[in-house]
């Protein structure tokens, strides 16, 4: 009852903030409302970036707060009920297959749609106002009226590209409250990053060639150096521009995927972007963006508070497939679902790069357990396989972590009748933690019905079939492979039969812990959604107080420039998150050592690799190999496949190549089989 009060107050706020950004670009807002409640809220302490915070930034941090309560009391209260067997809406299924856009569905589409709708309603709403008194203004000005409208022009394009800014840093938050409230993850809302992120930097480049034109035509080019002490400081708004164009130039597709390095390294030029925006529109205005960088900057500070603790890496498992499984001690209170992930660094390799892999673990079938596998398909990954097979003895492997983070449940994957699973090479990694899940509460007894499993794999060559000896996982209990429905078809498509030469066992290599590793445990311990909430409201309280202290003293004492009071509320900002960030996670921190000191004083590989490699003739291995037929010299005919199930509901996850994922969204998306439900696991953006 709770929960669903809070629910209908966060959907009712969500609706207000958003018709908020409708109404802003109308006369009715600025000339009615806003002095309104300007003239309401006007104070000493906070003066006109008040009303600013109060409409703009303040419902969303609320939205994010009261989030963290009701997904608190969902984690609580066991939150785990089971959809109905019916077909996903149709609004899910994918509408757009191949283009620059990617895989997208109806649903993404209608709600791109409606973002560009809003930023066209702003544009026209904007110049409609400025361009009323457009003859006047000119005539005051001394301008041609094509003069003062390619000015007014450049402004409003300004205000447009600062709402794409507003919304830019809320896909990335990895660990947002308002994301889970959508149903979405940070992974999976990359690409709404990407999309917004382009929108933006085109706004923004129109924004500054319109007043660059309007200086070179008025003869006012002295304005590119202008850094105003009250007004718009024209100077520190190009190099925002300059930082932004670096990102963008580097975030192309072309660049990204070849060079990856210099576009990880390039986009931290976000924090000059941010803060000469700032410096460029006065902290006032800014406020309008704030919410969701403020969530952003409070879930990269505790992401980087977490990967400054090493982690316990307990074994890896070496397959004959230039490929490695990666297992880390973990507590028993993290709780991960299928298709998670985790961010890795391994400083012997790289101290600043991290890499996403998928979750292959189950949190409930490997309670004190969590494995990633890595296959060798760049210079990070093949360094690292390099350095874990090599002969000579290791006591002790550093690594760190970011996470785990993942979509918000698994219910998703009993709605359905049949699960196909389509995948390509290192494409199965996300099914194993699928399949485990499954299998688990398939042997748990549930009285839910589990759905029948049919995973396709595709591999170049047969020494890459030892990959599904990973599905099976390695624990101190036997598991009966043959409670779950499971199909498994292997096609092997650049060789005709199989390798003699290709019957290497897994090598297991284990670690000896060392004293300063810890298990891999919550940030946040096992009230993490609480925490969050804690964090943000308490931060923004203490950011309240700081910059009403700086404003009571500014209009008392002293008068600052305008970049200087936005500097220091930027400091401010920092300085309060970092301070709330830090007490929380040094408190969860000794809590965990107080709960993990067993863990942590292990002197032994767990039970799970003390037996060394799994016995060939294990009954969970040949149950295995009876659910697997390999088919060599061909590739999966993915229509014949999927027009033969012709169960009322098939889920169809495909994971792989994009050329395979777009294959199988063409083909779910046909209408030619209305019982097919698609979705798309990407490890590219």
């Amino acid at each position: 009852m709770v929960r669903s009060a809070i629910k209908l107050f966060l959907l009712l706020l969500s609706l207000g903030y958003m018709m908020l950004w409708f109404m802003m670009p109308t006369k009715l807002y600025f000339e009615h409302w806003l002095p309104k409640i300007r003239a309401k809220t006007k104070s000493i302490y906070f003066g006109q970036q008040g009303s600013t915070m109060l409409i703009c930034t303040f419902p969303i941090l609320f939205i994010a707060t009261l989030g963290c309560i009701y997904l608190h009391l969902g984690k609580k209260h066991g939150d785990h009920n089971v959809e109905g067997r019916v077909p996903t809406s149709k609004l899910k299924q994918p509408v757009m297959v191949k283009g620059p856009l990617g895989i997208v569905s109806w649903m993404e589409l209608s709600f791109l749609t409606m973002f560009v709708v809003l930023l066209a309603w702003s544009t026209t709403s904007y110049l409609n106002g400025m361009f009323t008194h457009i003859d006047q203004m000119a005539s005051r000005s001394g301008l041609l009226v094509w003069e003062a409208k390619l000015e007014m022009s450049g402004l409003t394009l300004g205000l447009v590209g600062n709402i794409c800014l507003a919304f830019l840093f809320f896909p990335v938050t990895r660990g947002s409250s308002v994301l889970r409230l959508f149903g979405l993850s940070s992974e999976a809302s990359i690409k709404y990053h990407i999309w917004v992120g382009h929108i933006a930097m085109t706004i923004f480049t129109a924004h500054g060639l319109c007043y660059f034109v309007f200086w070179a035509k008025t003869e006012q080019l002295s304005q590119v150096l202008k850094w105003g002490k009250i007004e718009v400081s024209n100077m520190a708004g190009e190099i925002g521009f300059v930082c932004g164009l670096g990102m963008w130039a580097t975030s192309l597709p072309q660049i990204r995927r070849k060079m990856f390095e210099l576009f990880y390294y390039t986009h931290h030029l976000y924090i000059l972007f941010i803060v000469f925006f700032v410096f460029h529109v006065g902290f006032s205005y800014a406020c309008i963006v704030l919410p969701g960088f403020y969530l952003f900057l409070i879930d990269r500070c505790l992401r980087f508070l977490q990967s400054q603790q090493r982690v316990s890496l307990v074994a890896a498992r070496i397959l004959p497939c230039q490929t490695v499984e990666l297992n880390f001690c973990k507590s028993p209170e993290v709780n991960h679902s299928p298709t998670s992930i985790i961010f890795v660094n391994v400083p012997a390799i790289s101290k600043l790069q991290w890499h996403p892999f998928t979750i292959t673990s189950n949190s409930n079938m490997d309670t004190d357990k969590l494995s990633i596998v890595v296959k060798s398909e760049g210079r990070w990954s093949s360094d690292l396989y390099q350095k874990l097979s090599s002969p000579l003895p290791m006591d002790g492997f550093q690594v760190s972590i970011e996470g785990p983070y993942g979509p918000p449940a698994s219910t998703h994957l009993l709605r359905h009748d049949t699960l196909v699973l389509l995948s390509g090479g290192s494409g199965i990694t996300p099914f194993i933690s699928i399949i485990r899940e499954l299998l688990f509460k398939a042997s748990s007894g549930s009285s839910t019905r589990i759905p029948h499993v049919l995973l396709i794999c595709a591999f170049k060559k047969s020494i890459d079939l030892a990959m599904l000896e990973l599905i099976l996982p390695v624990s101190g209990t036997t598991v009966d492979i043959s409670c779950l429905q499971l199909q498994i078809e292997a096609y092997v498509t650049r060789e005709k039969g199989a390798d003699e030469n290709n019957h290497k066992t897994l090598q297991t290599v284990c670690f000896k812990p060392i004293a300063i590793d810890a298990p891999v445990s919550a940030i946040l311990g096992p009230n993490s959604w609480l925490c969050l909430g804690l964090i943000i409201s308490s931060s923004f309280l203490m950011f309240l107080l700081l910059i009403a202290i700086l404003s009571r003293y500014h209009n008392s004492n002293m008068v600052y420039a305008s970049s200087a009071t936005a500097g220091f509320n930027m400091l401010f900002m920092c300085i309060a998150i970092a301070m709330t960030a830090n007490a929380t996670f040094l408190w969860n921190k000794k809590q965990n050592r107080k709960r993990l000191r067993q863990i942590r004083n292990m002197d032994t590989p767990p039970v799970w690799f003390n037996n060394g490699d799994r016995e060939l003739e294990s009954l969970p291995y040949q149950s295995l190999l009876q659910a697997t037929n390999v088919h060599y010299g061909e590739r999966p005919d993915l229509k014949k496949i999927l027009f033969e199930r012709k169960e009322s509901s098939v889920g169809v996850i495909a994971s792989g190549p994009r050329e395979m994922r777009q294959e199988v969204a063409a083909i779910c998306s046909s209408g030619l089989a209305d019982n097919l439900q698609f979705k798309s696991i990407s490890f590219t953006w």
